[in-house]
């Protein structure tokens, strides 16, 4: 082994840990292990009990304060911030609080749904240009193709690409951004409201009307299009095994 290749061996080894003391905190933090204004335990403790040395510590701890999860102050150490200073936003805490908390992610993705995406068809139909209407169209083929395969295992995939590309079609380029910041929100609740028989199939015919409807530019239509998907995806998700009846 050369000087380079243990270098970089180094670096992977360093960033692995990294990760995985940021996801340990994180699911700790989002799971309520440490209440808000609580203190951390003393960075040699926690260390030895994680298995890391104090730089990997200190490294996740950073990692966590520009989440807006933890503040770092001298004398008083390091505190867990209230939930509404985090970045819910952010990847990893969308994937934290899926694993801690199911049922209010998938509520606060509905409800985001209902205020974002109507607004969204609405702008489309009235600004997209030839790009982005095909762009729906290719998502919706794709979503279609998915439909008919063993196993649906594009799906989801497929019907993401369709609303993020509806977002990217409104024209603001916040919306856009605002849809691939979600998209693990997003896919979560597309694989729990996809689960009861008949779910798939009866999603394609609204999401088809919403193509027409931005491609006619009927503003109205592509915003009720979209609500109407929405509220079947929030039905689907009541329906799913598991889920109580208020889940959304």
């Amino acid at each position: 082994m050369n000087g380079v290749q243990g270098a970089n061996r180094i670096v992977v080894h360093f960033l692995t840990l990294y990760q995985r003391v940021v996801d340990e905190l994180g699911r700790r933090v989002v799971g309520g292990a440490w209440a808000p204004g609580e203190a951390l335990p003393v960075e040699d403790a926690l260390a030895a009990e994680i298995g890391v040395s104090r730089g990997v510590l200190r490294e996740a701890v950073k990692a966590l304060v520009a989440k807006g999860m933890l503040r770092v102050r001298p004398r008083t150490g390091t505190r867990v911030l209230p939930p509404e200073h985090w970045n819910h936003l952010d990847r990893d805490v969308l994937r934290w609080k899926q694993a801690g908390d199911a049922t209010a992610l998938l509520r606060d993705t509905g409800e985001l749904r209902r205020i974002v995406e109507p607004e969204a068809a609405r702008l489309a139909a009235e600004r997209a240009g030839p790009d982005d209407v095909r762009a729906l169209y290719d998502a919706l083929a794709a979503m279609e193709a998915a439909a008919t395969e063993p196993g649906r295992s594009g799906y989801v995939e497929a019907d993401i690409a369709f609303h993020r590309a509806l977002l990217d079609a409104s024209g603001n380029r916040l919306l856009g951004s605002l849809g691939r910041a979600v998209d693990i929100a997003l896919e979560h609740s597309f694989v729990v409201s996809t689960q009861t028989p008949g779910a798939v199939e009866g999603s394609l015919p609204g999401h088809r009307a919403v193509v027409r409807a931005v491609e006619t530019r009927d503003s109205e239509a592509a915003a009720a299009a979209v609500l109407a998907i929405v509220e079947a995806a929030e039905r689907e998700i009541a329906r799913s095994p598991g889920m109580p009846g208020d889940a959304v």
